[in-house]
C-alpha cells in the first residue's frame, strides 16, 4: 500500500511531470530501446514514428498521478490495459525494465529537481500499479488457457480462406495449425496477430476486431489496409496482410481478449454505430445478438461509398430477414452508381439527431467503433440525448490513454 507521503509527493509534482510528458517519454524509449532492443518486437512502431504512443504513454502518467487518491476510478482503465497487455503476451518480467527506464527518463529530463525523495515516491507508485496490473493479467491468462480451446502466449494458425470484403477490407479465416479447438470468445473481443515484417527487421503485433461467431474451430479477422497518406506511412502489418499473405500462409495468434463486447444473455436493445472498418466488431455482436428474437438491434453505419463499404451485401440480406434488426446505412461521398435506398438509405455523415425514434430504444446499450473524431461525435450527440455513459461503450483502435 502506498503512504500518504508518497501519494502527497506524487500529486505535487504530477503538473510538473506534465509539463515535460512528452520530452519524459521520448527520453523513456530511447533508454529503453537502446537497452532491449527485442522489446521492439512487442511495441507498434508506425505509432512510435508517429509520435502516438509517446503521447498516450505521457497522458497515461498524468492521469495515474491525478487519481492517485481514488484508484477505483480507474478500474475501467485498468481493466482494458490488462486485456491488451495479455493480448500482446506482456510478462512479469517486462515490468522492472520498463520501471528503471521511466524512473531513469523522469531523472535525465528533470535533472537536480527530480530529487532522490521525489524518484522514491514514484518507484513506489509505479510499482503499486505494476503490482495491480501484474495480477489483472495472470488471472486473464489463467483463465484462458483453462477453457476449451484456451491457450497462453502464441500459437500458429493457418489462412483457410481469404476474401476481399471491399476495395480496403480483407478478410481473413484462421484455423490452429495444431488441429485442435479454439477457444470461444464474446462479440466484440480481438486477437492480437503476430508477423515478421521484413521493412522493419522485426516481429510487429497488431490487435484486431473478431468478425464472426465463435464456432469453436476457426476465426475470421477483416483487415483494412492502412494506405498512409503525406504524415504517416502505410500500415506496415495491414498491407503485408493484404499483399503477402494468403491461402495457406501461417501467422500466430494470441487468444482473444478485450473489455468490448456485448453481454448475450441480455434481452435489452443494442444500437451498433460504426464508422468505416469499425464495423468489423458489430457484426460480430450483431450475429450473436440477433438470434434472440426478442431482442432489438439497430445498427448505424457510416462509409465512403459502395467501393469501401465491407460486408454491404449481407448486412442488407440480415436487414430482410430478421425482423427485430434495422439497419441505417449512411454514404457521405456515394459513387456515381451508387443508388439510395439501395446501396445506401442517406447521403452525408452520421447524424444520430435524425435517427432519434429509431435510436432512443427504452433501457438500450450503445456501441461505437471507428476513428476517434468519428467515437467523440457519436459519443457527444447520445450524450446530448440524455443517454447515460453508463450505456454507452466504445473501442478504441491504436493508443488510447494508457497504451502500450
Amino acid at each position: 500500500m502506498l503512504t500518504q507521503k508518497t501519494k502527497d509527493i506524487v500529486k505535487a509534482t504530477a503538473p510538473v511531470l506534465a509539463q515535460h510528458g512528452y520530452p519524459i517519454i521520448q527520453r523513456f524509449y530511447l533508454r529503453l530501446f537502446q537497452a532491449h532492443p527485442e522489446l521492439k518486437n512487442v511495441f507498434n512502431m508506425a505509432h512510435q514514428e508517429q509520435g502516438q504512443q509517446q503521447q498516450a504513454l505521457a497522458r497515461a502518467v498524468y492521469a495515474y498521478a491525478e487519481n492517485i487518491e481514488n484508484p477505483e476510478s480507474l478500474a475501467a482503465v485498468l481493466k482494458n490495459i490488462a486485456h491488451k497487455h495479455a493480448s500482446l503476451d506482456v510478462r512479469a518480467e517486462h515490468y522492472p525494465v520498463v520501471g528503471e527506464h521511466l524512473l531513469g527518463a523522469i531523472k535525465d529530463v528533470l535533472g537536480d529537481a527530480a530529487t532522490d525523495e521525489i524518484i522514491a515516491a514514484w518507484a513506489q507508485a509505479y510499482g503499486n500499479l505494476a503490482d495491480v496490473l501484474m495480477g489483472m493479467e495472470s488471472e486473464l491468462r489463467e483463465k484462458s488457457a483453462a477453457q476449451l480451446g484456451g491457450w497462453n502466449g502464441w500459437r500458429r494458425f493457418v489462412v483457410k480462406d481469404k476474401r476481399a470484403e471491399s476495395s480496403v477490407i480483407t478478410s481473413f479465416i484462421l484455423e490452429p495449425v495444431d488441429g485442435k479447438p479454439v477457444i470461444n470468445f464474446e462479440p466484440g473481443q480481438f486477437v492480437s496477430v503476430a508477423v515478421n515484417v521484413p521493412a522493419l527487421q522485426l516481429q510487429q503485433i497488431r490487435q484486431y476486431s473478431l468478425s464472426d461467431m465463435p464456432n469453436g474451430h476457426s476465426y475470421r479477422i477483416s483487415v483494412k489496409r492502412e494506405e498512409g497518406d503525406a504524415t504517416r506511412p502505410p500500415g506496415y502489418v495491414s498491407s503485408l496482410l493484404h499483399e503477402h499473405v494468403g491461402v495457406g500462409d501461417e501467422l500466430d495468434l494470441a487468444a482473444p481478449f478485450g473489455t468490448f463486447y456485448i453481454d448475450v444473455d441480455a434481452t435489452t436493445p443494442i444500437v451498433l454505430i460504426s464508422g468505416g472498418v469499425g464495423l468489423t466488431p458489430m457484426v460480430s455482436m450483431l450475429k450473436r445478438a440477433i438470434q434472440n428474437p426478442h431482442r432489438q438491434v439497430v445498427f448505424v453505419h457510416g462509409a465512403r461509398n459502395s467501393a469501401v463499404h465491407a460486408m454491404r451485401d449481407r448486412l442488407r440480406q440480415t436487414s430482410a430477414t430478421y425482423a427485430n434488426f434495422k439497419a441505417v446505412i449512411y454514404y457521405d461521398d456515394p459513387l456515381p452508381a451508387d443508388v439510395q435506398g439501395k446501396d445506401y438509405d442517406r447521403k452525408g455523415f452520421i447524424d444520430l439527431n435524425e435517427l432519434k425514434d429509431l435510436v432512443l430504444q427504452p433501457d438500450a446499450d450503445y456501441y461505437i467503433c471507428g476513428p476517434i473524431p468519428f467515437m467523440r461525435i457519436q459519443h457527444d450527440a447520445l450524450k446530448a440525448m440524455d443517454i447515460p455513459e453508463t450505456r454507452i461503450h466504445y473501442e478504441v483502435f491504436g493508443p488510447d490513454l494508457f497504451a502500450e
